[in-house]
């Protein structure tokens, strides 16, 4: 099938993915005054005396934003804000489709992080949620960790930590197919972007020890001819702590572990040869893995997961993402925390029963439905015990 022609005939077809739906009849009088003026008052009376009441009244509780600056759209790059309207009318069809959660995108004409910041904050009165995406590394670190501090509702960029929560799930799972521990292991992060980097702290707090993160100009360490800028500096600092320097392909030997976020092709058949017995790559550059499986398999590797639909153990956010909200909203949660993070991860990992749990089957399948409740369940739960729920 041919998806690009069919997507650009459904979108023209359509005009978009999205509409407004009422959830009321308004086809007399009375209901005409009860959905609006003057009945329509009462409620924002018992608002503007209790402000916390906008959840009992209003659409707030259950809407998601999805907001986006077009800087840092899939594959395509900086393509500004009306390019990137499709991709984020389609998250906003994943969040409804697999999670039951209403959203609504919101392309912002917005280059700076203080813009950005500014514009997420004056919306932020009509939703229960912020989903950012697609907005380019390193801003995006500084605009969530912001609006975090500054926001009292949930706060999310996915393409740090939906894509974290996924991969920590899907090496759980791997770790048990090969008999080896979290925090024992040798784990190479190759791309330490906005995923990789939230990849790596999320590995952390799971517990594991050794990592080593690599970029473009190679390992990451404490002055490196190359040099080091922003979040690189920081994770040089908590990372790899034998303090090894040169290529990734110096990293790869003997590695248990890689995970890769970067470009096609980075990990070649005899790097991989390398890598320690019993090895897992989740190769997740898109389209094109960092390696091919076919090619991981032939070197060697014993769990290869990627960011494809055509090959098994696919990491995709969908499985994080809709249950997350829902389970943040349902206890009208002030933040999505590490242990909120941390509880979707292992409640992914622990749908698949150890019994069925094998080489190629190591994450259920996005259209699984179980994902979204047990997700919800495990969020909603974390929240309380971590004091961020509200109800």
């Amino acid at each position: 099938m041919d998806y690009n022609k069919a997507a650009l005939e459904l979108h023209e077809k359509y005009h978009g993915k999205l509409t407004v739906q009422s959830l009321v009849e308004c086809r007399d009088r009375d209901a005409l005054s009860t959905a609006y003026t003057p009945g329509v008052a009462e409620p924002c009376r018992k608002i503007k005396a209790n402000p916390d009441d906008v959840y009992r009244y209003t659409c707030k509780g259950r809407m998601v934003a999805v907001v986006s600056n077009g800087t840092a759209v899939l594959g395509l790059g900086n393509i500004g804000p009306e390019a990137a309207m499709p991709v984020m009318e389609g998250k906003c069809v994943l969040f409804k489709e697999f999670g039951g959660v209403d959203a609504f995108p919101i392309c912002i004409d917005a280059k700076t992080k203080e813009e950005v910041v500014a514009a997420v904050k004056a919306i932020a009165p009509t939703f229960g949620g912020i989903n950012l995406e697609d907005i380019r590394s390193p801003e995006c670190f500084e605009i969530e960790e912001q609006l975090e501090r500054e926001l009292d509702i949930p706060v999310f960029h996915d393409d740090q930590h939906g894509t974290a929560i996924i991969v920590l799930a899907g090496l759980l799972n791997a770790l048990k197919v090969v008999g080896k521990r979290l925090e024992d292991v040798r784990i190479v992060q190759n791309g330490p972007g906005a995923a990789g980097t939230a990849i790596i702290k999320m590995l952390m707090t799971a517990g594991a020890k050794h990592i080593i993160a690599v970029d473009e100009h190679g390992i990451l360490v404490p002055g490196r001819p190359a040099g080091l800028e922003g979040h690189k500096a920081h994770l040089a600092e908590i990372t790899n702590p034998e303090r090894l320097s040169g290529t990734l392909a110096d990293a790869i030997r003997g590695a248990d572990v890689f995970i890769g976020t970067s470009v096609a092709n980075a990990l070649t058949v005899e790097m991989a040869k390398t890598m320690a017995p019993d090895a897992i790559v989740f190769a997740m550059a898109n389209p094109n893995p960092e390696i091919l499986p076919t090619d991981a398999k032939a070197a060697g590797v014993r769990v290869i997961g990627t960011g494809r639909s055509d090959f098994p153990n696919q990491v995709n956010n969908v499985l994080a993402f809709p249950g997350i909200f829902r389970g943040a909203l349902s206890v009208r949660a002030r933040d999505i925390n590490p242990a909120m993070k941390m509880a979707a991860a292992r409640a992914i990992a622990g749908l698949i029963p150890d019994e069925e749990m094998n080489e190629e089957n190591i994450l259920p399948k996005a259209f699984d439905p179980r994902i979204a409740g047990a997700v919800a369940d495990a969020v909603a739960q974390a929240a309380r015990e971590s004091g961020v729920a509200r109800v």
